[in-house]
């Protein structure tokens, strides 16, 4: 088989029992895409393959609809009779199933900002009135150390869409108590699941040893795991909670946003390795949802800004700028405080949020720098090089526009008060002043 549609095979990735999924090429932009083809005649059971079908057009309905970094994009998808497939956004890696066996287990702190990222994937995906209902490790992919995708949203219930949802779908084993019993689900049955998932990546076993689904659903319902830590003692006992409240059985007991969360994992992550040299996706993702300059940035634009800008920590009195030397790149400070000076002489502090360097970016030349910047104590620094940004998505470029003329504006009106101050003193009556 050389095409699929328009696309052009490159070679077979994988087969299933319904599907085989191809590399291919996109002839219109050159890029490389995952095709699913799919064969329902291998499914005897016409009921069976009704269902699937089903399960595929309820996929197929999001194609161009879930635009985030951590969801694999559906790109196309045909479904005509006996032609059916399904072009997606190829994802070059594995999924996490490797990860959740005994042998080939993920460092702590890794499983922790994986999770992160599956939160706010899944954030972004709630507030598009989706709800997945199938997570586990093999709808999970991985790209390199950290960086994941989720797919599959074959079972995802979905907000408003005129159809009739199919129930009983799912894994058993990382359905949550409502699910099995076939309740009303919200967002609370993802956050469920991926709590299973957090335990199988942190031991390598389900929550659960069940022999058979009957079992499984018994243990499901009635009966609390063992904390992660029983069979990894290095499981901290913050980690140890944060699972056992995302598989809370009881919903008002268990996390009821996934603000909450990602925001436990967020403070696991900064507590655990305060010392630490590198800075985590977790941590920079949150500070950067902080910071007034990004206040209108979206989730997924500041997943962006995070993936083109350079953040490092930069010791108390350390110089960041040289008055004189030559440089494009600005910064924004994630935390800490910066004493601007000149020849000397103190000019300013810049503290948390605040932003320079910026006008070799807005005049879009090299520039010589007019000031020192040095840390005046220990500083997180976002460091953005404008041959950089000019390469990302039109809206984030415009939000970046958008914060320097809100930042500008700042500064024009401290400017003018402390203008208007001084000029009230300079036209002050002498008698006046002497009896000030």
């Amino acid at each position: 088989m050389d095409k699929i549609g328009k696309y052009e095979i490159v070679r077979v990735l994988g087969t299933g029992a319904t599907s085989t999924v191809y590399l291919a090429i996109d002839p219109f932009n050159k890029q490389q895409v995952a095709i699913k083809l799919f064969d329902l005649g291998m499914l005897r059971d016409p009921n069976r393959a009704k269902i699937y079908r089903k399960l595929l057009m309820t996929e197929a309905s999001l194609a161009g609809k879930l635009s985030h970094p951590h969801i694999a994009k559906i790109l196309d998808a045909v479904m005509e009779g006996d032609i059916n497939y399904m072009v997606m956004e190829y994802v070059e890696g594995s999924t996490l199933e490797q990860y959740a066996e005994v042998d080939k287990l993920l460092p702590i702190s890794t499983i922790a900002e994986i999770t992160y990222k599956c939160c706010k994937a899944l954030e972004y995906a709630q507030y598009q009135g989706v709800i997945h209902r199938d997570i586990k490790p093999a709808n999970i992919l991985l790209q390199g150390e950290t960086d994941i995708k989720i797919s599959d949203f074959g079972s995802a219930a979905i907000q408003n869409q005129q159809t009739t949802q199919v129930s009983g779908i799912g894994s058993p084993a990382y359905m949550s108590p409502e699910q099995v019993k076939e309740l009303k689900l919200t967002h609370q049955t993802d956050i469920y699941s991926l709590g299973v998932v957090m335990y199988k990546l942190l031991t390598g076993k389900l929550p659960f040893d069940a022999s058979n689904n009957f079992s499984m659903i018994y243990h499901i319902i009635n009966i609390d795991p063992p904390p992660p830590s029983t069979f990894r003692p290095e499981t901290p006992p913050e980690l140890d909670a944060i699972v056992q409240r995302a598989m809370a059985k009881d919903t008002a007991k268990r996390y009821q946003t996934w603000d909450e969360f990602a925001s436990d994992l967020v403070g696991f992550s900064s507590h655990s390795a305060p010392a630490q040299k590198e800075i985590f996706d977790t941590e920079k993702f949150d500070t950067l949802r902080s910071l007034v300059f990004f206040k209108n940035f979206s989730d997924v634009e500041l997943w962006e800004a995070l993936r083109i800008s350079e953040w490092r920590k930069v010791p108390e009195s350390e110089y960041i700028l040289h008055e004189g030397e030559s440089g494009r790149s600005f910064f924004i400070l994630g935390q800490g405080t910066v004493r601007v000076t000149k020849q000397g002489r103190l000019l300013s502090l810049l503290h948390r949020g605040n932003c320079f360097g910026e006008m070799a970016h807005l005049l879009e030349r090299d520039f010589k720098r007019s000031t020192d910047v040095i840390a005046k104590n220990d500083v997180v620094l976002i460091e953005i090089n404008p041959d950089v940004l000019k390469h990302a998505t039109t809206g984030c470029r415009l939000q970046f526009v958008d914060a320097f003329l809100r930042m500008l504006v700042k500064r024009l009106s401290v400017a003018n008060t402390r203008v208007s101050h001084l000029l009230a003193d300079h036209n002050q009556p002498e008698d006046e002043q002497e009896n000030a």
